[in-house]
């Protein structure tokens, strides 16, 4: 599986107190429109080809505006070849506009794309305590990163974790990795990492950065301790709440919730 947030195209020749601030190393941030999109359908079209059938591929990106024009993720990403699973919304908890041309903008949108195994579009089901953690993701951008447009590590954790769950082994792809967030979050949860960045600069510090990894291992834990189902099926009927529907399992009757139906599936272990 993979994760990554590329140069959202933002153009560096625009006003305004945050866009000068974006600028990367060794790469421009204003192309044309029409050859970004060109360019991002290539890199998520390669990505997919090297991704295994029924692997996933977690994209960060946001909505634009070119001239009162809405660009959408949407626009390039329905021309690749991923099957577009979920749409996410990050809530970053801060604005990152200052005038009143539009609500203040403070989410970016994070899409769950997915290779299909054979006919099977659908995919795996998500154990209930990753699901549970529903599809807006709220915490604040990384500070203290010399990198112009980092997303804390929680959300790589986060998306790893879900689609990885207890597996022992796999490979996490970053194709724009810039300050190396994904490649730290994959070390510390005991993946093989691949991190390609354009910057020498950004490489040199991921490289820093992972071998002082274990600075980094209470955020990650912080993350972990979320996935968890916080009401057992014994608490939530001592509290008289809802606990699911009575059926029949090999003759004995069982109260089970949507979601430990769901986990046990018609065995017991």
């Amino acid at each position: 599986m993979g994760i990554t947030s590329p140069p959202y195209n933002k153009r560096e020749n625009k006003k305004g107190w945050l866009v000068d601030k974006v600028v990367y190393t060794g790469a421009t941030d204003n192309l044309p429109e029409e050859e970004y999109q060109r360019i991002q359908i290539e890199v998520l079209n390669e990505l997919y080809r090297v991704i295994k059938p029924g692997g996933s591929f977690f994209y960060n990106h946001k909505l634009r505006w070119e001239r009162g024009f809405m660009l959408h993720p949407m626009d390039w990403l329905r021309k690749t070849k991923w099957v577009i699973r979920q749409e996410i919304i990050w809530d970053r908890m801060i604005a990152a506009n200052i005038r009143g041309w539009r609500f203040w903008q403070v989410e970016e949108r994070i899409y769950w794309l997915y290779k299909p195994e054979g006919k099977n579009i659908i995919g795996k089901e998500l154990k209930p305590r990753h699901a549970l953690l529903t599809s807006i993701w709220r915490f604040p951008p990384e500070n203290n990163n010399p990198h112009p447009a980092p997303f804390p590590i929680a959300l790589p954790v986060r998306a790893i974790y879900s689609i990885m769950d207890e597996k022992s082994d796999g490979i996490i792809i970053d194709p724009y990795c810039g300050s190396g967030t994904t490649l730290v979050a994959a070390k510390i949860l005991g993946y093989h990492y691949i991190g390609i960045d354009i910057s020498k600069e950004y490489v040199e510090y991921s490289i820093k950065r992972l071998k002082n990894y274990r600075n980094e291992i209470k955020a990650v834990e912080e993350e972990l301790s979320r996935h968890v189902v916080r009401k057992t099926f014994k608490e939530r009927k001592e509290k008289g709440e809802f606990v699911g529907r009575h059926r029949k399992v090999n003759n004995q009757k069982f109260s089970l919730t949507l979601f430990e139906y769901q986990e046990r599936g018609d065995h017991h272990e």
